[in-house]
């Protein structure tokens, strides 16, 4: 994991250099373990700062091909598949990232949605010596992955592009400009934006056409439980993959305590045990589930506890951080935050359970807004898609501020195909009835991997279970009066919705005046 700047200027001007180590300079909280940059001609500079996680002696980068450059932030889980299929390619390194620059140069834009996993990239070449000889050639290319699990951001002004990973990377200047980079697209100077892949495959946008249940609460196919349980645990698998150690988040509920399991019996099965790790307020639920689950499990477990008052102390730092003013987004942030912070004094990666809920349809709105199979389908996929400026910003964020990579399993684009395949009504719950709460797929697919009181734990928010979400509604809702929120509430658009947002968006202004949010941020997710 990284953090990656980029500056590309056209032919009649030349590229600013100094404005992309200002960039870079601002990154380095994302790779303490090294620096590099370079000069491309005179139309293009790119710079990295690294956090090292595969092939720690040789992955230093910019890469290079002796005639383009790359810098990427992220992982490539299936390198070695892609590399085998690159015949007459010369690697210099055992880097994942790599792979990306011989499969651009040797088979086009179209073919980074061969990528399997997380990143962002950014490629320049020289001005094309011969353009008729090679129409194809590269002078600078961005991307990033369908899903958008790794951040990019851009900004245009006076002829000029500017990349970065992060929005405080770019000058003050220049923030106005600034806006989110779509997943699924890459951007050349001689093409414009394209689109490579979506976050959802095309079999799956549509309803599947597949059975659904005949009636509410019917057993579900052994076939269905069988490749849920399969899939999830290959990409377990596949995340596993670096040289250092890899921990889990463990909140001790549902999602996090599969993807714990999962991670320890491949540990296991080479001798080793799996890092846990747990924060929350004292006697929080999240808290005293994680001890249950590392217990059952025989998982190096941590944890830590937080007050109220380290809550409220670590909200300028967290939303500083996650560049986004959403309530919903900085309450679970917080704990996100101390939990970071913890695993980074043992580990350089770990595994969460993010993306569950929303492919196995784990909130309440779902089932009370979206009865209809088609419109639970539709949001589904609306949502899936959305993750790149919510969720996944925070796991990025929260986690890099403390040098430590968050990968996402349940995100690996063939486990979102796999559930996004299965008929609405298998994922319809009924909280009244026994064994028909939400994600009842994933509940019957791993009955016995975990406690069974864990198993049918009921969904919980990250920031309610671990106990910071109700200290900051009560803490920032006293600070502000109706009078103020009345006045301030029209600053943004649409309109801030409660006095503890507008406590937020005070944070955000202070560190990110200038930017606009609605070029950066979702501001629509469930509070």
């Amino acid at each position: 994991m990284c953090g990656i700047a980029a500056v590309y200027a056209p032919t009649d001007s030349r590229v600013d250099a100094e404005a992309g180590i200002r960039m870079l300079s601002r990154l380095t909280h994302r790779g303490p373990d090294d620096i590099g940059q370079v000069a491309v001609g005179e139309t293009s500079w790119l710079g990295h700062t690294r956090l090292s996680i595969v092939d720690l002696a040789g992955g230093r980068q910019p890469l290079g091909d002796r005639t383009l450059w790359l810098v990427g932030n992220g992982e490539v889980y299936n390198h070695d598949d892609v590399r085998q299929t690159l015949d007459g390619a010369l690697f210099d390194t055992a880097s994942d990232n790599e792979v990306a620059l011989h499969l651009v140069v040797d088979r086009g834009i179209e073919a980074l949605a061969e990528l399997r996993g997380m990143w962002a990239i950014c490629l320049a070449g020289p001005e094309n010596p011969d353009p008729e000889g090679k129409p194809d050639w590269i002078t600078f290319l961005a991307a990033r992955d369908p899903i958008g699990i790794k951040p990019l951001y851009w900004a245009r002004r006076d002829g000029q592009v500017r990349f970065a990973s992060e929005i405080r990377a770019f000058d003050e200047d220049w923030r106005w400009a600034v806006e989110t980079f779509p997943p699924g697209c890459a951007w050349t100077p001689e093409h414009g934006l394209v689109r490579f892949a979506d976050a959802v495959p095309p079999e799956a946008i549509d309803v599947p056409k597949l059975p659904g249940p005949k009636e509410p609460g019917a057993p579900i196919p052994e076939d269905i439980l069988r490749s849920t349980r399969e899939v999830l645990a290959d990409s377990v698998d596949r995340h596993m993959m670096a040289d250092v150690d890899v921990g889990v988040f463990l909140s001790g509920g549902l999602d996090s305590s599969l993807i714990a399991a999962l991670a320890q019996d491949f540990l296991k099965a080479r001798g080793r045990t799996l890092k846990t790790f747990a924060v929350g307020t004292e006697g929080s639920s999240d808290i005293l589930a994680a001890r249950v689950v590392a217990e059952f499990l025989g998982t190096e477990h941590h944890e830590a506890l937080y007050t109220a008052e380290d809550a409220a102390a670590a909200l300028d730092a967290v939303i500083r951080s996650i560049e986004s003013f959403d309530p919903s987004l900085v309450r679970s942030s917080v704990p996100n935050w101390f939990l970071a912070r913890l695993a980074a004094e043992h580990v350089k990666v770990v595994l969460t359970g993010e993306g569950a809920d929303e492919l196995y349809a784990g909130y309440d709105y779902y089932h009370d807004d979206f009865a209809e199979p088609a419109a639970l389908h539709g949001e589904l996929v609306r949502t899936v898609r959305g993750l790149h400026d919510l969720n996944l910003q925070r796991a990025d964020r929260v986690t890099m501020a403390h040098g430590l990579e968050a990968r996402v399993p349940f995100l690996d684009r063939e486990v979102i195909a796999q559930a996004l395949s299965l008929a609405p009504g298998w994922k319809a719950s009924d909280t009244t009835k026994p064994q028909q709460l939400e994600k009842r797929v994933l509940r019957h697919a791993f009955d016995g991997w975990i406690p069974e009181d864990i198993l049918w734990r009921p969904k919980e928010q990250f920031g309610d279970g671990s106990g910071a979400a109700e200290v900051l509604q009560e803490t920032l809702e006293t600070t502000i009066t109706q009078e103020e929120f009345e006045r301030e509430r029209t600053i943004v658009d649409p309109p801030l919705r409660t006095r503890e947002e507008l406590a937020y968006h005070r944070i955000y202004a202070k560190h990110l005046g200038g930017v606009r949010p609605d070029k950066t941020m979702s501001r629509f997710a469930r509070s």
